[in-house]
């Protein structure tokens, strides 16, 4: 294997990194912070998608400032799901086992209505546009502009997530619930303020991955299922209600993927994405970065 050919895996690799760890935090955040596993996450990453593509093609919107406009039709969508279904859940008292499962069945239900919707809206039919498509060229290996544009956009937003939850206050609470959220509870902490937020930040993030995924792939209302089987597998790797863990654990599952689909086929993908998978839970359940980071 040449330097060119090294080089093209890793920038492969760095950019879909950043994609992942974008998909993985938005799960993670809502996990870590309310211990509830939304399994329709692809979905709302489908909706991003979508308002992105529908704004290019019907008004010549620019998908960059798309990632706007997407990211707060997403943040409106886990507003209203949050308030009326998820908060009051958790105020009724129930126990954990029983809000998490019941919790389950809500946001597969919620996977299926934002599916329909979209076909309601848009057909099944996959749709798509050229944004970006020309190549330059870094350090002679040719990089499609619309991947690069959403490698920096992804890098400049996963930057923003670490500073935010590490230096502010509000970041720092809302790693306080994540560790123990009892205690956080006791020293004054607003954990309904803080589900709320982090379940729109959580959408909000999700919706803009979506504008970004929106340049490079075509769009299908089943695309999001994928997005968060991978989302699953990041934050097993990272750590479950690790978020700062599923950054970098994005990045390092983007490698992985670029590597094993370099040395045998596109059309293992899945394969090499599941093995990753059962290797963490058999090897390290706990995730590289443990929990809490």
């Amino acid at each position: 294997m040449d330097l060119g050919s090294i080089l093209q895996i890793v920038f492969t690799g760095l950019i879909m990194g950043s994609i992942y760890a974008l998909v993985a935090v938005g799960l993670n955040l809502i996990y870590g912070t309310m211990r509830l596993l939304n399994i329709a996450h692809g979905e709302i990453i489908m909706i991003g998608a979508y308002v992105a593509y529908w704004l290019f093609t019907a008004y010549g919107v620019s998908p960059f400032f798309s990632l706007i406009l997407s990211s707060f039709v997403t943040i409106v969508i886990g507003l209203i799901i949050c308030k009326i279904i998820f908060l009051p859940m958790i105020r009724s008292g129930k126990s954990e086992e029983s809000i998490q499962s019941n919790a389950l069945l809500l946001f597969f239900a919620i996977s299926i209505i934002l599916t329909n919707v979209v076909i309601l809206i848009w057909t099944a039919d996959i749709r798509g546009y050229s944004y970006l498509t020309g190549v330059v060229q870094i350090l002679k290996v040719p990089v499609m502009l619309n991947r690069l544009n959403a490698f920096l956009v992804a890098l400049v937003i996963c930057v923003i997530a670490y500073f935010f939850l590490q230096k502010t206050m509000l970041g720092k609470a809302i790693r306080a619930l994540i560790q123990e959220r009892t205690a956080a509870k006791l020293v004054g902490i607003n954990s309904d303020r803080l589900y709320l937020v982090s379940f729109m930040m959580a959408f909000g993030i999700a919706g803009l991955t979506g504008a970004l995924l929106s340049m490079i792939y075509e769009l299908s209302p089943f695309m999001g299922f994928p997005y968060t089987i991978t989302a699953f597998v990041v934050i097993i790797l990272g750590g479950l209600g690790n978020v700062l863990g599923s950054l970098i654990a994005g990045f390092i599952f983007g490698f992985v993927e670029t590597v094993g689909i370099s040395v045998t086929s596109p059309g293992l993908q899945s394969i090499i994405s599941y093995g990753v998978f059962i290797g963490v839970i058999l090897y390290r359940p706990k995730g590289i970065f443990g929990k809490g980071l």
